[in-house]
């Protein structure tokens, strides 16, 4: 917990960034904070270093490249390196410069072997087999487990036990359900996925690499809190999607890591205290202590809730995006949710036609209005 504490300080160092009104500089921002907030899922802290030069590359002073070269020449110097070495802050920081780096990236194909890339391209140098399925077996004690550990896939079935995982979800019809179903599948598969452990280390972060570059994929950017500040939950509800004690009575779940996927993708109000995910909380204490302000729906929030089970995913994407400004044109939602044009002019006439959204005021200085439910 003392590294949640370590981030939380360091993460304060984005927080101005975030606020800006300069839309490369926010995105730059969110993709360091995430970078730099995935290295809690094993336990590492990167540099102030480090920090300080995303700063410099957030304010536009230097590039993504810059700040690689930097990092090579400061880890140059042996007293530093040996330390790093020995505390893995050297190996938080090249992970942190490298997530980024790929965050920044449009570049994304579904597949296993994008996994495996995505792994390769993070963890070259830093582990043995960086990019390589695992070919051995492995356990893992866990602490919201009492130490138990979940059944990981066997070593010998690993590729044709993810060619299937990726074979199934590009049979899904996202078109055919609504964006709470998507979110929910997409919650099932990625836990599938890291069920596998394809690798022997770094997974929980190649996993959530490739879960935001496919959520991209379907117009949405997570928002900067999940993963910059959540991604130890993510991890644990990930290990919780995955285990079963039938003697003791417990059963796998999918609740926390839809919880958390549903307040990534729409800003619905989630608890997300680790604890809550510990096999003996029981879930009649959380109801009862989740925080009034995760409770509280004003009416930014409240129009996720209601209409996820209603619209489907790429309705959802445009939605958001209209949320975030009303006075977005059509060009501007195709270009910052990476969708197609004539897609979400479909997704607007569908949207007119339920009468959820509509438009006012002169062609050149409209404002869309999400229109409130009559329940």
């Amino acid at each position: 917990m003392n590294v949640i504490m370590a981030y939380q300080d360091k993460y304060q160092e984005f927080e101005q960034y975030l606020r800006s009104s300069e839309p490369d500089k926010v995105q730059r921002a969110k993709n360091w904070s995430i970078a730099i907030g995935l290295q809690q899922v094993d336990g590492l802290t990167p540099s102030d270093f480090l920090v300080s030069q995303a700063k410099e590359n957030i304010e536009g002073k230097i590039s993504t490249e810059d700040v690689r070269h930097r990092l090579e020449e400061y880890y140059q110097q042996k007293d530093v390196r040996e330390k790093a070495e020995a505390d893995r802050t050297l190996e938080a920081d090249g992970v942190s410069e490298r997530i980024n780096a790929l965050l920044a990236q449009k570049a994304f194909t579904f597949s296993p072997m994008e996994l495996a890339h995505i792994h390769g391209y993070l963890f070259k140098g830093i582990l043995p087999h960086a990019g390589l399925f695992r070919t051995y077996n492995i356990t893992k004690n866990q602490w919201i487990l009492d130490g138990d550990t979940i059944e990981y896939a066997n070593a010998g079935n690993l590729m044709d036990l993810m060619t299937f995982d990726f074979s199934e979800e590009k049979k899904f019809d996202y078109s055919s359900h609504s964006a709470q179903e998507a979110i929910n599948h997409i919650a099932r598969f990625i836990s599938s996925v890291w069920q596998i452990h394809a690798f022997g280390e770094g997974n929980t972060r190649t996993t959530a690499v490739f879960l935001i570059k496919y959520l991209r994929s379907f117009g949405f950017d997570v928002n900067n809190e999940s993963f910059a500040k959540h991604s130890w939950f993510f991890r644990n509800a990930l290990v919780r999607s995955q285990y079963e004690n039938i003697p003791n009575g417990i059963h796998r779940t999918f609740e926390p890591l839809e919880r958390f996927m549903n307040f990534a993708v729409f800003g619905v109000p989630a608890d997300l205290r680790n604890r809550t995910l510990h096999i003996r909380w029981s879930e009649d204490k959380r109801q009862s202590d989740v925080s009034k302000d995760a409770k509280r729906q004003n009416d930014v929030l409240e129009t996720p809730m209601r209409l996820t089970a209603h619209l489907s995913l790429k309705e959802m994407a445009v939605i958001k995006m209209i949320q975030e400004n009303p006075q977005i044109s059509i060009a501007a939602i195709a270009t910052k949710t990476g969708l197609s044009k004539r897609t979400v002019d479909r997704a607007i006439a569908s949207l007119k036609e339920k009468a959820i959204l509509s438009r006012i005021g002169a062609k050149n200085n409209a404002t869309w209005i999400i229109n409130k439910s009559e329940s």
